[in-house]
């Protein structure tokens, strides 16, 4: 008897982004991808930010992520061509001034995360095999 999947409720959007930021994001956008006349019509690029931003909000994979921003490769896609080209970085930059301009940072508290494992002694050196727990039973040559 096969068993059936169980259904997965689709994950809240964690942040949708407001149109007034959205509109201080896209210039930036466009500086890094001017449109074009003529070609395919380039994704919907509000979305794939939204999606962008809950991926990493949530942890999620990016298959896991909810249909309603599109086709996982598509936001994937372009997660790579802005995080290779610096796009995220300064749209990074334009969320964390905006946080800055609404008093949402507090920029005089810090913390730093990291964990740290004692060496073995000895570096890098082999150790030699387990040594045998029992007697061999068969003998090593066959008649």
């Amino acid at each position: 008897m096969a068993r059936r999947k169980t259904q997965v409720p689709p994950l809240e959007t964690i942040r949708e982004i407001p149109d007034e930021l959205w509109a201080r994001i896209e210039p930036t956008l466009l500086e890094f991808w001017p449109a074009k006349a003529t070609g395919r019509p380039p994704a919907e690029w509000r979305r794939m930010l939204e999606g962008i931003i809950f991926r990493m909000r949530s942890g999620c994979q990016w298959g896991q992520l909810p249909e309603r921003f599109g086709p996982k490769s598509t936001v994937h896609g372009w997660f790579r061509r802005w995080a290779e080209g610096g796009v995220l970085e300064e749209i990074w930059a334009v969320i964390l001034a905006e946080c800055d301009e609404l008093g949402g940072g507090d920029w005089r508290w810090q913390s730093a995360d990291a964990m740290l494992g004692k060496a073995r002694s000895g570096g890098g050196e082999r150790r030699a095999g387990t040594p045998p727990t029992a007697a061999r039973r068969a003998p090593r040559r066959a008649c």
